[in-house]
């Protein structure tokens, strides 16, 4: 990663971090969620997600076709995006809860995320 693409992915995830960021990590298991993602300097754009937070620190978020498989590191979350069974994407990138959302960034891509938890699904 390139001083400037550093400079650009810290400075995202300090817009995450800079309004009283707290540990409200919502329960484990089935949620329905917000998925906003954002390539900077651009406001997120967001829709609905299926989001399954598992209590050992995976989480595995769908829309449509599209599936975010995430572990959650003591200060990093890996994530590896797949189209059906074809993996796309993977990164690796620092995250922080504020409040009930998960927020992370992709500096390579000057890109954003929020998974902004909603009701737990009782199945």
């Amino acid at each position: 990663m390139t001083a400037a693409r550093l400079g650009v992915a810290l400075l995202a995830f300090a817009e995450f971090t800079a309004f009283g960021a707290t540990a409200a990590r919502p329960d484990a298991g089935r949620h329905d969620a917000q998925f906003c993602v954002a390539t900077l300097p651009n406001a997120p754009n967001c829709g609905p997600a299926q989001v399954d937070l598992r209590a050992d620190g995976t989480v595995r978020l769908r829309v449509d076709d599209i599936a975010y498989n995430m572990k959650l590191n003591s200060s990093q979350v890996a994530v590896v995006v797949t189209h059906n069974v074809v993996q796309i994407d993977a990164f690796t990138a620092p995250y922080a809860w504020v409040g009930n959302t998960l927020q992370f960034g992709d500096g390579d891509r000057n890109a954003r995320y929020e998974i902004r938890f909603a009701t737990r699904k009782l199945r």
